[in-house]
């Protein structure tokens, strides 16, 4: 499984880009696969192939009207198909010994 970390956002819309993260959102959401939107980003979990086509939708949601677009990833494979989206925030907190406020 891949634990993808995805920043997608244009440059030339000004401050405001609340539309435009709406619209990738979207494509994750209606993706189907296990995902962490936050503030900064949106962590997606799948299979290679699955999560680069959400990439690529979200890229494909912008570019009609965006004629800059900043993508930045970050990925993490590990073997075998256990979900790792809540269990690596689980560790650490097992870890710690108390619940974390993600």
């Amino acid at each position: 499984m891949v634990l993808l970390d995805l920043q997608i956002f244009p440059n030339d819309k000004g401050e405001s880009l609340t539309p435009y993260v709406a619209r990738c959102v979207d494509v994750i959401d209606k993706s189907g696969l296990a995902y962490q939107f936050t503030p900064m980003g949106t962590i997606i979990e799948g299979k290679w192939d699955q999560v680069m086509g959400v990439v690529t939708g979200c890229y494909k949601a912008l570019e009609t009207d965006c004629h800059r677009i900043t993508i930045a990833i970050k990925a993490d494979y590990r073997a075998g198909d256990e979900s790792r989206l809540k269990s690596k925030v689980d560790s650490v907190a097992s870890t710690l010994g108390r619940t974390l406020t993600t």
